[in-house]
């Protein structure tokens, strides 16, 4: 049976939208054939045929687009309305960037629409398939550091200081109310899941130290995880942490159990340290880690996302599992506010 080949109608022109499009010319199933965006020279300058809107794109290609995935890379408060617009253009499937729409209800209100249309809507959660993540989780699979009692991330990027702080990249990141968490923890939230499984309550600190900015941009947040272990994660956009590129994995990781100790450091680099031994030992990556952003992470997300829609299986974050993220963001925001542990009725 020949292989299904997607044509693929970009949203978004900005930033991070160049790490899905380089993504899907290294995919042999698709082909980037459009993209729409309302700054006309960035959507000309990627030399894809260009439009100012969605709309505009899909009619374009249509009337069939059963074979046509949109892949969405614009900022959150267009997520649900763009996603609605493919629902009822009938695409074939589609892909949201994180956060994934600008709310929780937003969010679980798109599911459902999607599911009763019977459109496959997988958020772009890419930070699980970052290389120095599958080897983590396969050294926890393996047992080599025995129960897991503690998961620590330290978000250190140091790109937040200053009046022109994201400007050069994201400037729609300064006027974001809600920016730490819902922004960039939300990453943390779903890779503490992906590593450690669900967690019960949470209680969070959060606080704004760049007044150039709406939002949070540090903060702590500690996960009680259903396992017993217990994770931080400690985010400070205007710190940093020795590496090369403070880009690459944004912060420090460990993992603490009863047999040892497992510590991602700034260069992707994931060592072992026996319960009672000073010494560090590397792991040999289970995963290669590739150049471009996070270690080719979006790269390796898009292919798996390919991959499911062929299959028929569900992609690891798939919507309708992917809400519980925003559920737990809503309660670590509600933990801020009111100074006290939230619990998660599941996610």
């Amino acid at each position: 049976m020949t292989e299904r080949r997607w044509r693929v109608a970009c949203v978004g022109a900005g930033y991070f939208a160049r790490f899905h499009r380089d993504a899907w010319a290294a995919i042999p199933q698709t082909d980037a054939v459009a993209i729409a965006d309302p700054n006309a020279e960035a959507a000309a300058a990627t030399g894809l045929p260009a439009h100012d809107s969605a709309e505009a794109m899909l009619a374009a290609l249509g009337p069939d687009l059963s074979d046509v995935l949109l892949d969405i890379a614009a900022p959150p408060a267009a997520h649900a309305d763009l996603i609605r617009l493919g629902l009822s253009a009938r695409v074939g499937a589609i892909l949201c960037q994180k956060p994934f729409c600008g709310d929780l209800d937003a969010a679980r209100a798109v599911t459902q629409e999607a599911a009763q249309a019977g459109i496959r809507l997988i958020v772009h959660e890419n930070f699980r398939f970052q290389p120095w993540y599958r080897t983590l989780r396969a050294a926890l699979d393996r047992g080599e550091i025995g129960e897991v009692h503690n998961l620590t991330f330290r978000l250190r990027p140091g790109d937040g200081q200053g009046p022109d702080a994201y400007l050069a990249r994201q400037p729609y990141f300064q006027a974001m109310p809600r920016f730490l968490i819902h922004e960039t923890g939300i990453h943390w939230i779903d890779t503490f899941r992906y590593l450690a499984g669900e967690p019960e309550a949470v209680f969070a600190d959060l606080r704004r130290l760049n007044p150039a900015i709406a939002g949070e941009d540090a903060g702590l947040v500690i996960f009680r995880l259903a396992s017993g272990a217990r994770a931080l994660f400690d985010g400070n956009r205007l710190l940093d942490h020795p590496a090369e590129d403070p880009r690459r994995t944004m912060g420090e990781a460990l993992i603490e159990g009863t047999e040892g100790v497992l510590s991602l450091d700034g260069e992707g680099i994931v060592r072992r340290r026996v319960f009672g031994d000073s010494r560090w030992f590397q792991l040999e990556n289970a995963v290669p880690i590739r150049s471009g952003f996070g270690g080719g992470c979006v790269e390796a997300f898009q292919t798996h996302a390919i991959s499911s829609l062929a299959s028929g299986e569900p992609a690891e974050t798939e919507a309708a599992s992917y809400v519980g993220n925003l559920s737990i963001e809503s309660a670590i925001y509600k933990s801020s506010e009111i100074g006290a542990w939230q619990p998660l009725n599941g996610c």
